[in-house]
């Protein structure tokens, strides 16, 4: 059965279209109660469904938050993604989702979708890429944005701000003090850890993973301690993995390089020449550091014995995850929530957003074991 249209549900009332438009649309200009009651008893018996993109003309507002994360089945962006539903359901909006894998064209075309839809802002959260094959796609995803800016739109980006973009009015960046946390966590890691450091990273060019990296790396250096190697690998629980078998190689041939120099003594649980104090591995996110300690047990090895693990962002995930995880923890979900709400320039309650903060927070995975 063909849908109601607007122009039956005027004549049922008795009205011109444009006035049944006004009733059910939600412009400001609404008739009488009497003429606005019949309209929608006749939409009503009618079945009449209203057209949102009308709606969203009549109101100059869509209703619409459109969010752009890398992978919504990870959980740092899940948990981001829920800080956004519950801003925008304060504000009585609808969220609409891309998960683009991080790629800049497919998130171009999101912002395309969504500038089409009339969204009234757009949040994007995942890491920028400043790698040279992916000028070509950050030029085109910030002249997208800049297009979408100055028709009205407003974009909230969680971390950096959009390479290339350069509209002067409609961007917000919610900053996340990546460099300095990982900095403190790096500084607390080195008073109780005497052993070697390795840092688990994201591809070069990711500028999240390159922020904890530095910030890593001055941490240990303000300690006094021997900057850390940096394996490269995949942002995700794959990349950890993979770098955990190079990893696990590494200690069981110290290991038994150990044995054999000194048959008959209890096997040291080395990870370098001349060390016997168990490898301190730093992940950047938590995913990749819950891959390098699946890899690490599947070699037989154990943690905190073998070899200490710590991560970033203290997602969900780790409240089943043993040994539990040192980490630093982001408030993931308000992270979410002001990001949603930055567009305004305000949060609900009229006050100014107040930055992100973050906790070092050591846990079973760090400890030293006697």
């Amino acid at each position: 059965m063909a849908a109601s249209t607007l122009t039956e549900v005027a004549r049922l009332a008795g009205v011109s279209p444009a006035t049944a438009s006004r009733v059910l649309n939600g412009s400001a200009r609404t008739p009488g109660k009497d003429i606005a009651d019949r309209v929608r008893q006749a939409a009503e018996s009618l079945g009449y469904i209203p057209n949102a993109q009308a709606q969203g003309l009549a109101k100059s507002s869509s209703g619409l938050i459109g969010l752009i994360v890398h992978d919504i089945a990870d959980p740092y962006f899940s948990a981001i993604a829920r800080g956004v539903q519950e801003a925008a359901r304060e504000q009585r909006k609808m969220v609409l989702l891309a998960s683009t894998e991080g790629a800049p064209e497919s998130e171009k075309e999101a912002v395309a979708a969504f500038a089409a839809r009339r969204a009234d802002s757009i949040v994007i959260a995942g890491s920028r890429m400043s790698r040279p094959e992916d000028r070509a796609g950050n030029a085109e995803l910030a002249a997208e944005l800049d297009r979408y800016c100055r028709n009205g739109g407003q974009v909230a980006v969680v971390g950096h701000a959009v390479i290339g973009a350069s509209a002067a009015e409609g961007y917000h960046v919610v900053q996340v003090p990546n460099e300095e946390l990982a900095a403190e966590l790096a500084a607390e890691l080195a008073a109780t850890r005497g052993g070697d450091f390795v840092i688990i990273g994201g591809p070069a060019g990711l500028l999240t993973s390159d922020d904890r990296i530095r910030g890593f790396q001055e941490g240990l250096k303000a300690a006094g301690r021997p900057a850390a190697e940096v394996l490269r690998t995949d942002f995700n629980r794959s990349g950890g993995y993979d770098a955990g078998l190079t990893l696990a190689a590494r200690i069981k041939a110290a290991r038994s390089a150990g044995t054999t120099a000194a048959e008959g003594d209890p096997p040291p649980a080395a990870t370098s020449a001349g060390s016997t104090k168990p490898l301190c591995i730093f992940a950047v996110n938590d995913v990749m550091a819950i891959g390098a300690a699946a890899a690490l047990r599947s070699q037989g090895l154990r943690i905190p014995r073998d070899a200490t693990v710590a991560g970033f962002d203290d997602i969900e995930t780790l409240r089943d995850f043993r040994p539990a995880l040192s980490t630093v923890r982001l408030p993931l979900e308000e992270i979410g929530r002001q990001a949603a709400r930055s567009a305004a320039g305000r949060d609900s309650d009229g006050a100014a957003l107040t930055p992100v903060t973050g906790q070092v927070t050591l846990r079973r995975s760090t400890e030293t074991v006697a």
